[in-house]
């Protein structure tokens, strides 16, 4: 359960937003939607390594 404390200067955009970006940064949909079907261990390596290389590509591009 997620907790947000009120000041009293807080409007209800600003607890929203605050809920929001809690929310987000506990991941829970990310791992809902990992649980909906399995994946096997060697796809998830893979997948790992391909991300990899890619953000090491990128960012050597960027710096060259």
């Amino acid at each position: 359960m997620l907790i947000i404390t009120n000041k009293d200067c807080d409007t209800v955009d600003k607890l929203l937003k605050k809920y929001k970006k809690k929310f987000d940064r506990t991941q829970v949909v990310k791992s809902l939607r990992s649980r909906q079907a399995f994946v096997k261990p060697s796809i998830v390596r893979r997948k790992q390594v391909l991300k990899a290389v890619y953000i090491r590509e990128t960012y050597h591009n960027q710096n060259a």
